[in-house]
C-alpha cells in the first residue's frame, strides 16, 4: 500500500483531504502543527479526526510561530475581525509563510517514511486571499521540495502535492465529503477558540455558506446571535 502524508488541521478542508487520500487506497500519515496558535480546538479535533479515520500514524509538530506573531491567529493584540464575504485585501488572519513552513515538515516526514505523496486541503476557489492557497505556490513547492530531497535527487522518486480541491468550491468538497462518509462534526473551522464557533468570522462563514449551498446542515454548533 502506497504511504501518504496528509496535513490536518482539523477542519473541514484537511478532513475532506483525508478521507479522499484514504479513498484512494493510500496508507495516511497524518501531520498536524502546534504552532503557537492562539487557540488549540483545531488540534482537537485533528485528533478526534485521525482516531476515527483510522490512520496509520499522527504526528504533532510543536513549533512556534507565535515568537513573531504578524497573524490575528498568533498574536493576542491582534483581534479576529469579523467576516467579509467580498473583502479584496488580505485579512490578518493570513500566517506568515505558514503553507510554506508546513509543506517543508511534510516533505521531510514523507522522505523519512518513504511516502512519494502529500496531501493539503487548499482551495483558490473559496478561500480568504491567501497567497499561500494558489496553484501556482503549491507548483513552487514542489518543485521546491523535488530539488531539495535525496529521494528526488538521487534516488529519482519525486514527491507529489495533491492539491484536490484547489477548483472546487466548498459545497462541492463538502459533496464529497459526504459521499466518503465524513464526519463533519468532529472539525473545527473557526478562527476564534470559544465553546462554540462564532458564525462570524471569515472561516465560519465560508464554511455556512457552504453546507447552505451544499443542502447540508452544518453539525458544528455555533454561538447565538
Amino acid at each position: 500500500m502506497k504511504k501518504a502524508v496528509v496535513l490536518l488541521s482539523g477542519g473541514l478542508d484537511s478532513t475532506t483531504a483525508l478521507y479522499l487520500a484514504k479513498s484512494k487506497g493510500f496508507e495516511v500519515y497524518a501531520i498536524s502543527f502546534n504552532y503557537g496558535q492562539r487557540h488549540k480546538k483545531e488540534i482537537e479535533s485533528a485528533k478526534k479526526v485521525a482516531e476515527k479515520a483510522g490512520t496509520k500514524e499522527h504526528i504533532i509538530v510543536n513549533t512556534n510561530m507565535n515568537a513573531w506573531g504578524g497573524s490575528a491567529l498568533t498574536d493576542s493584540n491582534i483581534k479576529v475581525p469579523d467576516g467579509e464575504e467580498h473583502r479584496e485585501e488580505i485579512p490578518v488572519t493570513y500566517v506568515p509563510a505558514r503553507n510554506m513552513i508546513f509543506l517543508s515538515y511534510a516533505a521531510s516526514y514523507a522522505e523519512a517514511i518513504g511516502a512519494q505523496d502529500i496531501f493539503i486541503g487548499v482551495s483558490q476557489v473559496d478561500y480568504s486571499g491567501y497567497v499561500d492557497c494558489r496553484k501556482e505556490f503549491i507548483d513552487a513547492m514542489e518543485n521546491a521540495i523535488n530539488m531539495g530531497t535525496v529521494c528526488a535527487v538521487e534516488e529519482h522518486k519525486n514527491i507529489k502535492i495533491h492539491a484536490p480541491f484547489m477548483n472546487m468550491t466548498k459545497a462541492e468538497e463538502i459533496k464529497l465529503g459526504m459521499s466518503l462518509g465524513v464526519d463533519y462534526s468532529l472539525t473545527w473551522t473557526c478562527y476564534n477558540g470559544y465553546e462554540n464557533a462564532c458564525g462570524q468570522c471569515d472561516s465560519c462563514l465560508l464554511r455556512l455558506k457552504a453546507f447552505e449551498e451544499a443542502g447540508y446542515e452544518d453539525p458544528v454548533k455555533y454561538m447565538e446571535k
